[in-house]
């Protein structure tokens, strides 16, 4: 789909409406549209999980004992 596309969308749908549709979803579903969500609206969101999966490929990873002790 071409950008120009994607420049304009319109719903007839409310912010509550929103919250009561994610409301009734099933756990694992909510957390995935969450983080779709967050994906889509912040580019710092997805550096980070680029740079996180750096850091496990390259092996800078701690056990849960070595942060919390």
């Amino acid at each position: 789909m071409p950008d120009s596309d994607l420049d304009e969308i319109s719903l007839a749908i409310s912010p509550a409406q929103i919250i009561s549709a994610v409301k009734k979803m099933e756990r694992e579903r909510q957390e995935s549209f969450i983080e779709d969500l967050l994906a889509a609206v912040s580019p710092d969101y997805l550096a980070s999980i680029r740079e996180a999966r750096e850091d496990y490929r390259a092996g800078r990873v701690y056990s849960h004992d070595e942060v919390f002790g």
